[in-house]
C-alpha cells in the first residue's frame, strides 16, 4: 500500500474551481489568453465536462460545466461573481493584450499601481474576472500604506 501527502505537493495553495457555462470553449480560451495547459478532462456522454484540470504557469485551475441541479451555477447564470483571481505574469501587458483579444473584456486598463504592481482587471467571456498583474517595484507593507493613504487623499484608485 502506498502513503500518500494530506496535501499534494501541487495543490499547497488555495486552487480555484471555476463554475461554467461551456466549459470545454472556457478551457479554450484559457489557453489562448493565459497559456493554460490541461492536465485532465471528464465529460459525461453529452460532452459536458463534470471536471477539469488546467495550469497557468505554476497556479492550477480546476473547472466543470455548470450543473443547477447540483448547486453548480456560472457567474453568467448568477449575474456576476463576487471573487476575483489574481494571476501574476512575466509580462503583463502582452498577455493582457492576448486576453482581450482571445475574447476577454477590459474593465480596469494595465496601469502602475501604488502598491509596485502594473495591473490591469478584465472579465473572461464565462464572467469570471481576472487582475493580471507583474511586480514592477518591492516595497514594505509601511511604504504600501504610506502610498494608499496618499492615494486616498488625492481621491484616486490605482
Amino acid at each position: 500500500m502506498s502513503t500518500s501527502q494530506a496535501i499534494p505537493e501541487a495543490y499547497r495553495v488555495a486552487t480555484p474551481y471555476l463554475i461554467v457555462s461551456d466549459a470545454a470553449r472556457a478551457i479554450e480560451f484559457y489557453q489562448r489568453a493565459f497559456g493554460a495547459t490541461e492536465f485532465v478532462r471528464l465529460a459525461d456522454p453529452s460532452g459536458k465536462v463534470m471536471h477539469a484540470e488546467l495550469r497557468i504557469g505554476a497556479s492550477p485551475v480546476m473547472l466543470a460545466d455548470e450543473f443547477p441541479d447540483m448547486g453548480y451555477r456560472s457567474p453568467q447564470t448568477l449575474g456576476g461573481s463576487p471573487v476575483s483571481l489574481l494571476l501574476y505574469v512575466e509580462d503583463v501587458d502582452a498577455v493582457f493584450a492576448q486576453a482581450v483579444a482571445a475574447g476577454g473584456k477590459e474593465t480596469m486598463a494595465v496601469a502602475d499601481q501604488f502598491d509596485g504592481d502594473r495591473r490591469g482587471t478584465l472579465t473572461d467571456p464565462f464572467g469570471h474576472v481576472w487582475l493580471l498583474a507583474s511586480k514592477k517595484e518591492d516595497i514594505t507593507p509601511e511604504e504600501m500604506r504610506s502610498r494608499f493613504e496618499k492615494m486616498m487623499q488625492q481621491g484616486g484608485e490605482g
